[in-house]
């Protein structure tokens, strides 16, 4: 591992060292793929564009292009229209899918927490989730997981997902306006958005999935988040390929590991700041927690993501969901061991 962050720090021309070897010298199937993404600037995505940024694709012979789209749901209907290769998206998506017949797999984990928080404005009638029947709630995109978190902790509450209203508002600048113009009562997303609402004073937190302790008492436990993943038939035609990319982000986990709020902030692009630097770097503070260790789901947190969706979906109720088809560890062990 010692020699990883070594190989890590050098130039771009030595720094695919940490990986030598003949699967990392092997030439990938399809060097040239599109990746979709649901909001990039997201700390939910940061191992993204850390391999983005940090030059890891292309050490691994990859030419990624990245589409960012509104929300997680777009970014998974692409993968199934075919528009695109790959997709880092939330766990879930494998879940669902899988009940709907169509086989997408993980392959590395990238957030063992959602790291979702569900804020409601300080000037609403709102201080718990039961209080939310009838409002006006943002979500990232529709049917997306920030749509999910909000679906399961209504169920808890007996509600139903037409007690409320979502709406649309992504994950930037633009669900910040909304929510400061009081176009929506309550919203569901991720930083560095929650982060800039709560400095400013803005909104009540009613559930928080970026710590620890507050996926223990939202879910009791770990539920995996972020991944990447893609259709099975995509990894079984290019395993090359498919290991290339899991390198590429298992060491933008590692960077991760040991990065300080102001190491990101020098990576990311300059618009992620949202024009606010002290702000960013409270967001990444807030959010580090959230990153996979390891990139391998265990058992205990695919079963919370599951529990979690057949707590207000009544098709995955319904559905015979073999959680072992949704995770294939198998590339994230070979990166593991090119890395030491």
């Amino acid at each position: 591992m010692r020699m990883f962050k070594f190989a890590a720090a050098l130039a771009v021309g030595l720094a695919g060292a940490a990986f030598a070897g003949p699967a990392s010298a092997q030439q990938a199937e399809k060097p040239k793929l599109t990746l979709g993404v649901g909001g990039k600037p997201l700390l939910y995505y940061l191992p993204l564009t850390i391999a983005e940024r940090k030059g890891f694709f292309k050490d691994e012979g990859l030419d990624v292009s990245i589409n960012d789209f509104g929300g997680g749901a777009k970014s998974l209907q692409a993968l199934i229209g075919g528009s695109i290769d790959v997709v880092t998206g939330a766990y879930e998506h494998t879940i669902r899918m899988q009940a709907k017949g169509q086989d997408i797999v993980a392959v590395i984990e990238l957030g063992r927490f959602p790291g979702i928080v569900l804020v409601a404005r300080k000037d609403r009638p709102i201080k718990s989730v039961k209080d939310l029947k009838g409002a006006k709630i943002g979500v990232t995109a529709p049917g997306s997981s920030t749509n999910f978190f909000v679906d399961f902790l209504l169920s808890r509450e007996g509600l139903k997902p037409e007690d409320v209203a979502f709406i649309g508002v992504g994950g930037g600048a633009s669900a910040v306006a909304q929510m400061k113009r009081g176009e929506i009562d309550a919203m569901s997303n991720l930083d560095p958005v929650i982060t800039k609402l709560e400095d400013d004073g803005d909104v009540t937190i009613l559930a928080d999935s970026r710590t620890e302790a507050g996926n223990q008492k939202i879910f009791g436990g770990e539920n995996p988040a972020a991944v990447l993943y893609l259709k099975r038939d995509f990894v079984e035609q290019n395993p090359v390929t498919t290991q290339k990319l899991v390198n590429a982000f298992y060491r933008a986990l590692v960077w991760l590991k040991t990065a300080t709020p102001e190491d990101v902030a020098a990576v990311v692009p300059e618009e992620y700041l949202l024009g606010d630097r002290a702000l960013y770097l409270n967001a990444v503070k807030n959010s580090l927690p959230v990153y996979s260790r390891t990139g391998f789901i265990p058992e205990a947190g695919m079963k919370n993501a599951l529990g979690m969706l057949v707590a207000f979906d009544p098709e995955l109720k319904a559905a015979n969901i073999d959680l072992n088809k949704t995770f294939d560890g198998s590339f994230v062990a070979k990166a593991e061991k090119l890395s030491k």
